[in-house]
């Protein structure tokens, strides 16, 4: 067995195209995106670029329009967009939707959303949490009863990430009860149902949650009064939607770690460029310094080894390893990535001291998002809890 560590011809300019057209994003556009995020207005312009180089692409199969190049090179193209200072935001939501309907949606599904979303045209949202489920999904009450040719939803969603700016949300909703899927050979993993729902649909109401930051998107919660659903719109079997989710949920989780890879190296990147110049005492640049050169060079360290895992968890993903080896490499990226733009961006902090509070630098809202990826999608004491039952074989803790 051989190990190389290089990326293929397509990869390179796929990240390379990609970082060409964000350069106006980080550059001369750079304070109208942020005043844009600041008021939670996402462009379109911006959604397009990501289209046109062709990340809606990667998970879809050519025959609906995409390129199906995987996981491992969409994971690259998010590093790059973090990387550059810009946040990916509802891309990612889609794309972990879109992965989920070319692996287990119907040819006629397939056929009526992905070339949508691969030319840019349709943007999806993800709604699965409810305020009294947490991280808890299998406890969701939202309910979907089979009536004839459809379904009628009843039920809430909480902190729906970009519903506002979606065409069309994937839902999660209970379709058999809690206390008779237990009775079935698959217990809790029975009785859940993917559904496609246009966010336009009769019988939803959005309630905008405040929020302590803004990402470009707003976070809603929804309401749904007999939101009917036509049955053919069933994203795999109907009760099994847990085994479904994981076909979005792998990619959300190694997405994220992607995310928070490139934030690490921007703000290292940044904090290095800075202690080059700046001089405080004497004619000596402050990154001779240990003080300041250790803790760079420690994130360094631990970004390294963190992405290392973020790319193994998305080639295992393309390479089809069963879900429950995917979801602990998922997890586990998900973690270590975070853990470490976290450790970054405070390095970055220490290192530009009173100027990595200004507008300009943007450590402030880097932080904030390094610090929401550590408890979203997923935190890290659930994933704890996962690997130490799955891959170390411990019981279960909750």
């Amino acid at each position: 067995m051989s190990l190389d560590f290089s990326f293929s011809e397509e990869n390179v300019m796929l990240v390379d195209a990609l970082g060409e057209a964000m350069k106006p994003w980080a550059g001369p556009r750079k304070a109208e995106l942020t005043e844009m995020v600041s008021n939670s207005i996402f462009p379109q312009e911006l959604w397009q670029t990501f289209a046109d180089v062709g990340l809606m692409g990667c998970l879809v199969p050519e025959e609906y329009g995409g390129t199906d190049v995987g996981l491992l090179p969409l994971a690259l193209g998010f590093e790059k967009i973090a990387a550059m200072g810009i946040s990916p935001n509802i891309l990612l939501v889609t794309c972990m939707d879109s992965a989920c309907i070319a692996r287990n949606a119907t040819d006629a599904i397939k056929e009526q959303y992905l070339p949508d979303i691969v030319s840019g045209k349709s943007k999806f949202c993800f709604a699965i949490t409810e305020a009294d489920a947490g991280t808890n999904s299998f406890n969701m009450t939202t309910k979907a009863t089979a009536v004839g040719d459809k379904f009628v939803i009843n039920g809430a969603k909480s902190y729906i990430s970009g519903f506002e700016v979606a065409d069309y949300m994937l839902l999660v909703a209970r379709t058999t009860s809690q206390e008779d899927s237990k009775d079935t050979k698959m217990g809790q993993y029975h009785g859940l149902s993917l559904f496609i729902v246009p966010t336009d649909a009769p019988g939803i109401e959005k309630q905008l949650m405040p929020m302590a930051f803004n990402e470009g998107v707003g976070q809603y919660s929804l309401y749904f009064d007999n939101v009917e659903v036509a049955a053919d719109q069933v994203v795999g079997q109907v009760d099994m939607g847990a085994l479904v989710m994981f076909n979005s949920l792998n990619p959300e989780r190694i997405l994220a770690a992607a995310m928070c890879s490139g934030m690490s190296q921007f703000s290292v990147n940044m904090a290095a460029e800075y202690a080059k110049e700046r001089k405080v005492f004497r004619d000596t640049p402050i990154g001779c310094y240990q003080g300041i050169a250790h803790p760079l060079a420690m994130a360094k360290s631990e970004h390294e080894a963190a992405r290392l895992l973020m790319l193994k968890a998305a080639w295992a993903y393309d390479q089809k390893w069963d879900a429950v080896k995917v979801g602990s490499l998922a997890n586990m990226c998900k973690l270590m990535n975070s853990e470490s733009a976290l450790h970054s961006v405070d390095a970055a902090i220490e290192t530009l001291g009173g100027s990595a509070f200004t507008v300009e630098q943007g450590l402030l809202p880097l932080w904030n998002g390094a610090r929401l990826l550590k408890t979203a999608p997923v935190s890290k004491e659930m994933i704890l809890n996962f690997i130490a039952e799955w891959e170390l074989g411990l019981p279960k803790s909750y």
